[in-house]
């Protein structure tokens, strides 16, 4: 009884707000371009407000180059966000405020940044109900409309645990877009597969429907992986391929992929493979390492674009 006390005690004056974090030193080199070293710094908070309501506020500084004095350091906050549990199960969840959001929730090609909206989800063991609305503050989908939607199905035991299926749909605001390129809609599918001990395989397409007589785009995204480094596991490590073909006016948003702009095709349309390598090399430390390859413009009267090598530390706490 006597512990018990003490330990309330304790968490009475440690809080409810959680701090975690992490930074990035990257380097990043285009063949016809300067090379370029840059870092990113974030801190997160996470506060329990009550048994079903969480709140949320991220601060970030970056990507900042080396050496550049008159690189942008200011500090800006890229999330915040209430999140509330309808339900005491915590099955139905309402998310309001400014929180990430991906078109589609496989691999973040085409939008995977900040977002101003209201989310309402279900989820339980085998599926995920999603619905919002907001406003794209980053890229060039930047204050753009939408409302959105997607359905996931979760399947598979033994080595096959974990995989997942979904398709998605957004509805863009057209008094948006008079006079710009981005989509009128969009819808996608995806599947992620687990198999073998550690192979895990992704897949996604999208179909664009553009405005203002522009060609509608499709969007081909896949990924083969094997082995998977985290964070908190030393010595854990993965290598992976993938490759993008991606139609001209087909990716419009600030991705959350690993490639940069010429590489995804916005102007020309682009056809690019990559690998790459992740290793835990200790505990919340991690080095990760991409190389495009065999990329090409679907424009035959435009060059290809350049190919890109990045390599990175990342560390959290």
């Amino acid at each position: 009884n006597n512990l018990g006390v003490r330990v309330a005690r304790l968490e009475d004056r440690v809080g409810n707000v959680k701090v975690t974090g992490d930074a990035r030193l990257r380097y990043q080199d285009a063949e016809q371009e300067n090379s370029k070293f840059d870092a990113r710094a974030r801190l997160q908070f996470n506060a329990k407000v009550n048994d079903r309501t969480d709140a949320v506020v991220r601060v970030v500084a970056g990507d900042f180059e080396f050496g550049d004095a008159n690189a942008d350091t200011s500090v800006k906050v890229d999330r915040a966000y209430v999140n509330y549990a309808l339900d005491a199960g915590k099955k139905f969840n309402l998310m309001v405020g400014r929180y990430d959001y991906e078109l589609g929730n496989a691999s973040g090609i085409q939008y995977g940044d900040n977002f101003d909206g209201a989310q309402l989800k279900f989820a339980n063991k085998k599926m995920a109900a999603t619905a919002g609305y907001g406003k794209f503050k980053e890229g060039l989908l930047n204050d753009t409309k939408t409302a959105y939607g997607e359905l996931e199905g979760k399947f598979g035991g033994g080595s096959a645990a974990g995989s997942k299926v979904g398709v998605f749909y957004n509805n863009f605001n057209k008094t948006d877009l008079a006079g710009s390129t981005a989509p009128e809609d969009l819808w996608g599918t995806y599947a992620s597969v687990n198999f073998g001990k550690k192979f895990n395989l992704l897949g996604e397409y999208q179909n664009v429907n553009n405005p203002n007589g522009t060609a509608d785009a499709d969007v081909f995204y896949g990924k083969l992986q094997y082995g998977k480094a985290t964070m908190a596991q030393p010595k854990s490590w993965d290598l992976w391929v993938d490759y993008l073909n991606a139609e001209k006016n087909g990716i419009n948003g600030s991705t959350g992929n690993w490639r940069t702009d010429n590489l995804l095709g916005k102007a020309n349309g682009v056809e690019t493979w990559g690998a790459g390598v992740d290793y835990t090399f200790a505990k919340n430390a991690q080095f990760q390492v991409m190389q495009s390859f065999a990329s090409k413009s679907k424009d035959s009267s435009a060059s290809d674009p350049d190919e890109l090598t990045r390599a990175q530390f990342v560390f959290a706490f």
